[in-house]
C-alpha cells in the first residue's frame, strides 16, 4: 500500500515539462555572452500528458529589476521549442521560459476535431467555450482593459448565436487569437527551473580590428626612441587603413638587471632596450610610463586625442616583473623563492627567463596581492583606457582572472579584455568563460582548407559559440608563420582576408603591411625581434600592401554580414585550393560570399555551389555579387559558378550579394 501521509507544505506539481534549455554554459555557471543587437536563439525542450494544445513564452529582465518582458516562442519539430532575441544595451540579463496548456486554444483544436465524426449535439462543447471566455473577460477586465474584456463579452455573444459548423471560423480569425492570447489562463503554468544569465556586451567586444605597434619604434628612424607624443602619425595612419584599436605592448620601466640583448641574447650592449615584458625599475613599475616614452599624463593625453579620432588604445596588462620592480623590495613574499631564500627567474624550460620574476598568486599574502593587481587596472582605466590585452593569462590562476574581471567591470562593464592565451583548449575556453572578452587562437596555424573549415566551424557552431570570441591575428612580435617566412605579398594578402572575414575580429603586428617575412633561422620567429631593440621602418615602402588592408577593413564596415562573429556556412569549391564560405547578418538584409586562393604562388579555379535557397535568392533570377576589395560586379545566375584566382593580381574575392 502506499504512503498516507498528507502532502503538505509541498509546492503545487509541474504540469509542464520545460527541460534542456540553450544557450547555456556549463548548466548556467557562466553568462552567455553576446553584443548590442545580436541576436540570441533561446530554445527549450517542452511537453505534457495527454493532448492539450501547449503555449510558451520567453521572458526577461536586466538582473537586479523585478519587471520581466515577454514574448511568445515557437514550436519546432520534437517537442523543441524557439524564440529569437536581441538587447540593445549593455548589461546583465536574465532569460526565462514558461508555459502552459491553453484552455481555449485546447478548446477550439478539440471542437474541430468532434465536427469531423457523427457528433450532432454540440451544446456541451459551446457550453464551455463559453464558460472558457467569461473567465477570459473577467482576467482582462481585473487587469483594467476594458476595451478587451467587452471584445471577448461580444465574441461571447456571437459564440451562443453561432451554428457549431461556422464555429472554427469565427475563432480562428487572427485578431481573436490576438485578443485571446493577451488573457490567458496561467494558473497551472510551468516556469523553468532556473533562468539563463546572459551578458550583454559592446559591440567593439565582438566586431573589432586590432593593430599592434610598438611606441619605441613609432616613428621607425633609426636610432631613434620615439616618444607617447610621437606615437600620434602611426595611430593615424591605423586609422586610416580602417583598423579601431591600437594596441601597445608594456609602457613601463624596463629592468636593466639581466636585460636581454638583440635577439634574445643574454649579453646586453649599453645601448640595448631590453624587452618591455620585463616591467619595472627604478623609475617605477606597473603604474608608471618609461620616461623614454614621456609620462602617465602623457598616455592620458594620447588616448584621448586616439579616441577623438575613432581609435582606442589597448594597453598590454603583463602581470610579471624585472628584478628592479619596486614589488621585489617592497613585497618580496608575492615572488616564488629558492630554498636559499633568492627569487625564482621564469623558466619554461629550456627557455631561461632571467629578467623576468613570476607572480606567486597564492602566497599567504594573496589578498593584499589581487588587491594591488585589481588596482593597476583601475589606474588606468582613470588614464581613459578601455581595453587590455592580457599577456599569458594561461599562466596565471583562472580563479583570479574571474575575481579581477568581475571587480572591473562592477566598476566599467565596458572594459574589453583580449586572452593572449596560446596554449590548451580547455584553458582558452575556460578563460573565456570566466570573462575574457576575445581571445588569440590558433588560426595562426591553420592552413589548408580542412583545417580553417574545421576550426571555424569547432568556434562558431558549437558550445564554445556562447562563451568564446575568437580574433585571428596572422602574425605578433612572437610569431613569424613558416607560411610567411620569406613569402611574397600574395600570402600576406591571403592570410590577412582570412583573418577579417572568418572571424569579426582581427588583427596584425606592425611591420605586417610591409610584408616583413625575414625569420630567425628554424624558429616561427623574426629575425632581430623588435621586442628586444629599436626597429627602423619605412612605412611607406615599396611593395607594402596597405591599401589592400585599407580595402579589406572597408569592406568589413560597408557590409553588415561580415560584421557577424558565428553566422557563417563555408561553401562547396572544386578545389581543395578554393575555400569558400557565406557570410549574413542577424536580420538577413545583407549577405557575403567570401572565395580566397589558399595557394600564393600559382593561380586557382573552381566552381562553388552556393545555397540560393538558403541565402533567400530566386533560382529562376540572376543576382549580382559585388566584389568590395576590386570595385568589381558579376552578374550570377543558379548555384553553380565558375571563378579563377591569380594570387599576384586578385588572390580574393569579398562579394556583397545583391537581387537584381
Amino acid at each position: 500500500m502506499g504512503s498516507k501521509t498528507p502532502l503538505t507544505n509541498v509546492s503545487r506539481p509541474d504540469t509542464v515539462v520545460i527541460s534542456n534549455l540553450s544557450p547555456v554554459v556549463e548548466c548556467g555557471r557562466f553568462p552567455t555572452k553576446r553584443v548590442v543587437d545580436e541576436s540570441i536563439l533561446v530554445e527549450a525542450d517542452i511537453f505534457k500528458d495527454g493532448h492539450d494544445v501547449l503555449v510558451a513564452v520567453v521572458g526577461w529582465r536586466e538582473t537586479g529589476k523585478k519587471a520581466w518582458t515577454e514574448a511568445p516562442m515557437f514550436a519546432l519539430e520534437n517537442d523543441r521549442w524557439s524564440a529569437s532575441l536581441t538587447f540593445p544595451e549593455t548589461g546583465r540579463y536574465e532569460i526565462t521560459v514558461a508555459a502552459w496548456a491553453d484552455d481555449f486554444l485546447t478548446w477550439v483544436h478539440d471542437f474541430e476535431r468532434r465536427l469531423t465524426g457523427d457528433q450532432e449535439d454540440f451544446s456541451t462543447e459551446i457550453e464551455e467555450g463559453r464558460v472558457i471566455l467569461n473567465n477570459a473577460a473577467i482576467r482582462a477586465a481585473t487587469g483594467k482593459a476594458g476595451k478587451d474584456a467587452e471584445a471577448i463579452e461580444e465574441l461571447t455573444t456571437k459564440l451562443m448565436k453561432t451554428d457549431p459548423q461556422e464555429v472554427p471560423a469565427l475563432v480562428n480569425d487572427p485578431d481573436i487569437l490576438s485578443l485571446l492570447a493577451r488573457w490567458p489562463d496561467r494558473s497551472l503554468a510551468t516556469n523553468a527551473a532556473s533562468p539563463i544569465d546572459v551578458v550583454i556586451e559592446t559591440k567593439l567586444s565582438s566586431f573589432s580590428a586590432w593593430y599592434e605597434f610598438f611606441p619605441r619604434s613609432a616613428e621607425g628612424i633609426e636610432g631613434k626612441h620615439s616618444t607617447l607624443r610621437d606615437c600620434l602619425p602611426r595611430i593615424e595612419e591605423a586609422k586610416e587603413m580602417g583598423f579601431d584599436i591600437v594596441y601597445f605592448p608594456p609602457i613601463h620601466p624596463i629592468g636593466r638587471t639581466f636585460r636581454k640583448g638583440k635577439n634574445n641574447t643574454v649579453t646586453c650592449e649599453p645601448d640595448d632596450v631590453g624587452s618591455p615584458w620585463a616591467i619595472g625599475a627604478k623609475e617605477g613599475g606597473h603604474r608608471e610610463v618609461h620616461p623614454d616614452l614621456g609620462t602617465v599624463e602623457d598616455l592620458a593625453r594620447l588616448v584621448s586625442e586616439a579616441r577623438d579620432r575613432g581609435i582606442e588604445i589597448a594597453l598590454d596588462f603583463a602581470i610579471q616583473c624585472s628584478p628592479d620592480h619596486p614589488y621585489v623590495s617592497e613585497h618580496p613574499e608575492w615572488f616564488f623563492h629558492r630554498p636559499d631564500g633568492s627569487i625564482k627567474y621564469a623558466e619554461n624550460p629550456p627557455k631561461k627567463y632571467q629578467d623576468i620574476y613570476p607572480i606567486n598568486f597564492h602566497c599567504d599574502e594573496w589578498q593584499e596581492l589581487w588587491n594591488e593587481l585589481r588596482d593597476v587596472v583601475l589606474f588606468w582605466m582613470q588614464q581613459g583606457v578601455r581595453v587590455f590585452r592580457v599577456d599569458n593569462p594561461h599562466t596565471k590562476p583562472v580563479s583570479f582572472w574571474e575575481w579581477l574581471i568581475a571587480e572591473v567591470h562592477a566598476v566599467d562593464p565596458t572594459i574589453i579584455f583580449l586572452s593572449e592565451a596560446f596554449t590548451r583548449p580547455k584553458m582558452m575556453q575556460t578563460l573565456g568563460k570566466v570573462g575574457f572578452t576575445q581571445s588569440y587562437t590558433y588560426f595562426t596555424w591553420r592552413h589548408s582548407k580542412e583545417e580553417l573549415t574545421e576550426y571555424v566551424t569547432e568556434l562558431t557552431k558549437g558550445h564554445m559559440r556562447d562563451y568564446y570570441r575568437a580574433n585571428f591575428w596572422p602574425n605578433t612580435p612572437d610569431i613569424l608563420d613558416y607560411d610567411l617566412q620569406n613569402a611574397p605579398p600574395s600570402a600576406f594578402k591571403i592570410r590577412a582576408a582570412l583573418a577579417a572575414t572568418l572571424s569579426s575580429s582581427w588583427g596584425i603586428y606592425s611591420g605586417y603591411e610591409l610584408c616583413e617575412n625575414t625569420p630567425l633561422p628554424g624558429r616561427e620567429e623574426y629575425l632581430d625581434s623588435e621586442k628586444y631593440q629599436l626597429k627602423t621602418r619605412d612605412w611607406n615602402a615599396p611593395g607594402n600592401i596597405k591599401p589592400f588592408l585599407t580595402r579589406l577593413n572597408q569592406a568589413r564596415r560597408d557590409c553588415p554580414a561580415l560584421q557577424s562573429y558565428a553566422n557563417i556556412e563555408f561553401i562547396p569549391a572544386d578545389n581543395d585550393k578554393i575555400i569558400a564560405y557565406r557570410k549574413w547578418s542577424d536580420d538577413g538584409k545583407s549577405h557575403a560570399v567570401i572565395i580566397v586562393n589558399l595557394d600564393p604562388v600559382t593561380r586557382q579555379d573552381s566552381n562553388i555551389h552556393l545555397p540560393l535557397e538558403e541565402m533567400g535568392l530566386p533560382a529562376d533570377q540572376p543576382y549580382t555579387v559585388e566584389d568590395l576589395i576590386y570595385e568589381e560586379t558579376y552578374e550570377w545566375r543558379e548555384s553553380t559558378n565558375f571563378v579563377a584566382l591569380d594570387p599576384r593580381t586578385k588572390p580574393v574575392h569579398v562579394f556583397r550579394v545583391r537581387i537584381l
